[in-house]
């Protein structure tokens, strides 16, 4: 799971429970998502790489591209 790349669904940031869709056993799942840096904020739509991963649903996430 950690460095798997997802899309992001619900909008992640401080204060935030956002979700994330990460592609897993040739489908795509959703998980809770948080941001692996504190204070960072990540819109809808933003490609994202899982950094962490705390079973069963939960993903700690930062932007792919910067």
């Amino acid at each position: 799971m950690v460095g798997e790349q997802g899309r992001v669904t619900g909008t992640v940031g401080p204060g935030l429970v956002g979700e994330v869709m990460v592609r897993v056993r040739g489908g795509a799942e959703a998980f809770l998502a948080y941001a692996a840096e504190p204070g960072e904020r990540i819109e809808r739509g933003t490609v994202v790489v899982v950094m962490e991963y705390q079973p069963p649903r939960t993903v700690y996430v930062t932007s792919a591209y910067g």
